[in-house]
C-alpha cells in the first residue's frame, strides 16, 4: 500500500526548504511515497513547490493581527474557512502521517489530522517556539527540534533533538573557480556575501546603502542579494552610485556557488540560514531581525556567538559597523579558518534523514 504524507506550512524560505528536503528525503526512502504539500494561498510556498515537482494546496489562511482591529474579523473568517478546508483535504486524501514545519497552514492542517486521528509530527526549526506549534505541541506524537533546552516549550517526553534540514544540493561538492566565474569575481580579491533572506531585508539593505563610499574604497567583492520586494527600489536607489566591486541581484537560486564563493557571510540569523552556515563551515556576521516573536533570531545568533563560530552586529547598529566589522574579518584569514572550523564543530549533518526516521516510526506504530 502507498503511503500518503501531508507536508503543511510555509510563508518564507526558512519553512519551505526543510519542508522540501523532508519530501525529498522521504522520496529517496520510499519512491513511490504520495506527496501532498498544503500552503498559504498567496505566500511563496505556492510558487516553489510545484518548481520542486509536488502538488500543493493553498488555504486562505492569514498571520494573527499583533493590535485589535478589524483586521482580526477577516482573519477570524479565514481561519474558519481554512479550518473547513484542511477537514476536507484529510479526508479526501487520507494520509498515514501529517507534518507541520511551521507557518500559517500548519495550524489548521495539523489540527484537523490530529481530529481525524492520523499521527501528526511537529518540526521546530528555531531555539523559540512560534504560538501555533505550541498550542498544537499537546496533540502531536512528536517534535522535531534543532536547539536543546526546548522542554521550556513543549513535553519533554515528545522532543527528538535532530537538527534542522538544509537543502540538499548544498552539500554537492563544488569548484570555487566555477563559483567565482558563476558571478564574475575573481580569485585574488576576497568576497562577501549579503543575504537576507528568501525575501530580503529592509535594514541589511539600508546598511550596504549607508557604505557605497566605504564598499568602493575597499579591495572586496560584494555580492548582495536584496530580496525580491525591494530590488527594483534599489537599483532604482543605486543609479549613478553603484561600486563597481558591489553586485545587487534580486535572488539567488544557485545558493551552492554563492556559498562556494564567499569567504565571509552577512546575513540574518534564521534557523535555516544557521544550519547552512554551519554545515558549510561558512564564517559569518550576522545581524538578527529584531521584528520576530521573542527575539529569537537573537537566541539563534547567540548560540554560535558563545561558540566563537560567528561575530553578530546589532540590527540598530548595522549602519554603521556591520561593513567595518565584516571587512576586517575578511581580511583576517586565521580567524576565519576558526569561525568556520566552529560553526562546523555545531553542524547536525544527517538531520534531514532523522526527521524522517522518527516519521517512518510512527507510521509503523500506527
Amino acid at each position: 500500500m502507498t503511503l500518503k504524507v501531508i507536508i503543511s506550512g510555509g510563508g518564507t524560505g526558512g519553512h519551505i526548504f526543510p519542508a522540501l528536503s523532508i519530501a525529498n528525503e522521504l522520496k529517496q526512502e520510499i519512491p513511490d511515497v504520495d506527496i501532498l504539500f498544503v500552503g498559504a494561498l498567496g505566500k511563496m510556498e505556492m510558487e516553489r513547490v510545484p518548481a520542486a515537482g509536488y502538488p500543493i494546496v493553498g488555504l486562505p489562511v492569514m498571520g494573527l493581527p499583533r493590535k485589535a482591529s478589524l483586521k482580526m474579523f477577516k482573519f477570524l473568517w479565514m481561519l474558519f474557512q481554512s479550518m473547513r478546508k484542511a477537514r476536507n483535504v484529510i479526508q479526501d486524501f487520507k494520509p498515514d502521517v501529517a507534518i507541520g514545519v511551521g507557518g500559517f497552514a500548519s495550524g489548521p492542517v495539523l489540527k484537523a489530522a490530529v481530529r481525524a486521528g492520523v499521527p501528526a509530527i511537529l518540526q521546530e526549526q528555531n531555539s523559540y517556539a512560534g504560538v501555533t506549534n505550541k498550542l498544537l505541541s499537546a496533540k502531536v506524537r512528536k517534535i522535531c527540534v534543532a536547539y536543546p533546552n526546548m522542554e521550556r516549550y513543549f513535553p519533554a517526553e515528545k522532543l527528538v533533538v535532530t537538527g534542522n534540514p538544509v537543502r540538499q544540493h548544498l552539500l554537492q561538492p563544488v569548484d570555487r573557480e566555477k563559483a567565482l566565474k558563476a558571478y564574475n569575481l575573481t580569485a585574488d580579491k576576497p568576497v562577501v556575501f549579503v543575504v537576507g533572506g528568501s525575501l530580503g531585508a529592509r535594514s541589511l539593505n539600508e546598511s550596504v546603502m549607508a557604505n557605497l563610499d566605504y564598499i568602493a574604497e575597499n579591495q572586496v567583492q560584494v555580492v548582495w542579494q536584496t530580496g525580491k520586494i525591494y530590488y527594483q527600489e534599489m537599483v532604482e536607489r543605486l543609479a549613478g552610485r553603484k561600486p563597481a566591486n558591489l553586485q545587487a541581484l534580486e535572488f539567488l537560486t544557485d545558493m551552492d556557488l554563492a556559498y562556494k564563493a564567499a569567504d565571509l557571510v552577512i546575513s540574518r540569523a534564521g534557523a535555516g540560514t544557521i544550519s547552512e552556515l554551519c554545515l558549510l563551515a561558512k564564517p559569518a556576521v550576522l545581524m538578527p531581525s529584531p521584528n520576530v516573536a521573542e527575539d529569537h533570531q537573537t537566541k539563534n545568533a547567540m548560540a554560535l556567538v558563545e561558540n566563537h563560530a560567528a561575530v553578530m552586529v546589532k540590527d540598530a547598529e548595522g549602519p554603521e559597523k556591520l561593513f567595518k566589522q565584516a571587512f576586517r574579518l575578511v581580511m583576517d584569514k586565521a580567524k576565519l579558518a576558526e569561525l568556520g572550523a566552529n560553526a562546523k564543530s555545531l553542524a547536525k549533518p544527517n538531520a534531514t534523514a532523522d526527521i524522517v526516521k522518527v516519521i517512518l516510526g510512527e507510521v509503523k506504530k500506527r
